[in-house]
């Protein structure tokens, strides 16, 4: 896999706070990855590196084979940014912010009005910034970090202040740049957004990263157990199979038990099948948030 971003041994002080410490991680194209942790773990520290905005102390940072921090970094027109908070001029139409925007990455103004109408603002186009509400705002700073077919989209809790039906239509924005080879990286504290979204998360936790990997490699580290939940025919008269050995928690339908890793899952699924008393099977991955949870207290340990 080519790498579009890349972060060696990555360190920066602030005064005495140690922002980051040894970082190391690459992206590639074509994968939408989260970046989680608490507020000052060093999210947005890192973001600052990727653009260019400070130099670590330590350790080197490339993105599209180019140091961001060097005084020609042409490849920053080929990168998208959406901060968490954004800041336009309040005098501006959404027309003219993102006309001023298109200047600054040397792209026609005109070619930028699609994406007006994509975030649902052609209506408010021509009406001045400073009458937008906060999720407006956020709309036309995602229209102006998609401006120019970025390659590496950079995005700090990008949601705030989106309606549900304009978060699907984000999402829906992100996975066309994704599948046309963007590397997009999304920081948020949303956990229950990314899951079913995030290709590859990297946790942090003060200025280091504890962990990274897909969804499947956290939980083989993490080795959380994995619920079951068996539901029981009415007539299976409150008693337990025999192979469930009293183990697990009874529920008002059944029983949910508990299994330490894929393994014994499989092999608790092939008996529960072939049981005529089990009317119904749900599983229970450990989430997001639990292997969060977790990969947090196992550093802190």
């Amino acid at each position: 896999m080519t790498v579009t971003v890349a972060v060696n041994g990555v360190e920066k002080d602030y005064g005495a706070v140690k922002a980051l410490r040894g970082v190391s991680f690459d992206l590639g194209p074509g994968r939408l990855s989260a970046l989680v942790g608490h507020n000052g773990a060093g999210k947005t520290t890192l973001i600052k590196l990727m653009l260019g905005l400070i130099r670590a102390d330590r350790g080197a940072v490339r993105v599209l084979g180019e140091d961001p921090a060097a005084g020609e970094f042409s490849a920053r027109r080929l990168l998208g940014y959406l901060p968490e908070n954004v800041a336009f001029n309040a005098a501006l139409t959404g027309r003219e912010t993102l006309a001023f925007y298109a200047r600054l990455k040397q792209i026609k103004p005109a070619s930028a009005w699609p994406l007006l109408d994509r975030v649902g603002l052609m209506h408010a186009a021509d009406r001045r910034v400073g009458t937008y509400s906060k999720g407006m705002r956020q709309r036309l700073g995602l229209a102006q970090a998609l401006l120019g077919r970025p390659r590496v989209l950079l995005l700090d809790e990008p949601t705030t202040g989106l309606d549900p039906a304009l978060r699907q239509t984000f999402y829906e924005i992100l996975n066309e740049l994704r599948d046309d080879g963007a590397t997009v990286l999304i920081s948020s504290h949303a956990l229950n957004e990314l899951e079913d979204r995030a290709e590859h998360v990297l946790i942090m936790n003060r200025g280091l990263l504890v962990a990274q990997g897909t969804l499947a490699e956290l939980r083989s580290l993490a080795q959380l157990p994995i619920r079951v939940s068996l539901d029981l025919a009415p007539g299976a008269g409150g008693v337990p199979p025999a192979w469930m050995n009293g183990s697990g928690a009874a529920t008002p339908h059944g029983r949910v038990m508990l299994v330490p890793d894929e393994a014994r899952k499989m092999a608790l699924l092939r008996v529960a099948a072939s049981d005529s008393r089990v009317t119904n099977i749900e599983i229970m991955a450990p989430t997001l948030d639990d292997l969060y949870a977790h990969f947090l207290r196992e550093n802190s340990a």
